[in-house]
């Protein structure tokens, strides 16, 4: 039997904030039939969180309730005419599942490279970078419902993917525990070099005509440069979501702001750069106590050393405040605060 929980456990290294918080109760999944379980158990009737690689919550406190830490692995596929469809364990580290379609030469993923967490996190997150996003090589996951204790199939439209957002994090959140995840790709998909930062890397390097391989490379290189390495500096990596306004408030703002960095949406929208306006409010670079906000990217908060939890929460909101006082933008924290 793998679903007896631990009891007062550590967290300190199952997240990637290094924040130092408790589980009243703790258990890993290795296999997904540790679910069905827990669920015999009556685990899922106390207060639960799911947890995968940690890079994507802040602990405020101590858990009360259990920890589900989902540490499943396996990746697997199969290719049908000019489509190949990966699926990958909850549990493997995105990354891994990254390189593992670089190698097979599978093009699709490689924009994506070097995104923290697990497989998993990434339809509920709907994970996107450099001009990728994941609803658009997702297939489909299988997931675990924690209310009847039967396995579930989402396809892409019953994710109700937008950005940063699915029905995971909405009407269903906390509901169903991913266990695997299947990415539909194209053997022939056209590389996307179109964001600026890759292709002037590119040009740097000399490549004019690249392979995934390159633009896996460069987007890691890119990461690396901007973003604090979670193994030396605690950090969720973003910690705001860009925010999304009118078509009608951005021209407003664009009059009073007229370098405001922004990227056009449909339905006449628009997306700010969330890191742009913190930058403007003099929080870039910024440190109080042992919270700072990096010198690279004001999107991401960093823990410096002994920080708590609670500490980085309210530096959050401090910057939360000044964006809207100074912009009439309320930006939306992307971790989950526990």
């Amino acid at each position: 039997m793998n679903s007896i929980p631990q009891s007062n456990v550590s967290l300190k290294k199952f997240n990637t904030f290094g924040i130092e918080a408790t589980a009243n109760k703790y258990v890993k999944i290795t296999s997904e039939t540790t679910l069905k379980e827990l669920f015999n158990d009556q685990a899922f009737q106390q207060k639960f969180f799911t947890l995968g690689g940690g890079s994507n919550v802040l602990f405020t406190r101590d858990y009360d309730g259990l920890i589900i830490h989902v540490a499943n692995k396996g990746i697997q596929h199969f290719i049908e005419g000019n489509q190949v469809f990966v699926t990958a364990a909850a549990g493997e580290v995105w990354n891994d599942l990254v390189w593992y379609c670089v190698k097979h030469n599978f093009p699709g993923m490689e924009n994506l490279a070097l995104i923290p967490g697990t497989v998993g996190a990434s339809p509920i997150q709907n994970i996107g970078a450099y001009g990728t996003e994941l609803m658009h090589i997702f297939y489909s996951c299988r997931a675990f419902d924690t209310q009847t204790g039967e396995y579930v199939t989402f396809t892409n439209e019953e994710c109700q993917f937008s950005y940063r957002d699915s029905i995971f994090k909405k009407e269903h959140k906390g509901r169903y525990i991913i266990c695997s995840v299947t990415y539909k790709l194209s053997l022939f998909g056209q590389i996307n070099t179109s964001y600026g930062a890759i292709e002037s890397e590119l040009e740097k390097r000399g490549i004019a005509d690249p392979n995934i391989r390159d633009v896996a490379e460069v987007v890691s290189h890119i990461r690396v440069e901007k973003l604090p390495d979670p193994s030396t500096i605690g950090n969720a990596g973003s910690f705001f979501k860009n925010p999304i306004i009118s078509k009608t408030q951005f021209i407003n703002l664009q009059a009073q702001h007229p370098d405001i960095v922004h990227y056009p949406m449909a339905n006449d929208q628009e997306k700010l750069a969330a890191g742009w306006l913190i930058e403007q409010c003099g929080w870039k670079g910024k440190a109080i106590g042992d919270v700072a906000v990096w010198k690279n990217q004001a999107l991401v908060l960093t823990n410096k050393g002994e920080a708590s939890g609670e500490q980085i929460y309210n530096v959050s909101s401090n910057i939360v405040d000044d964006v809207l006082g100074k912009f009439g933008v309320e930006l939306e924290r992307e971790v989950n605060i526990l």
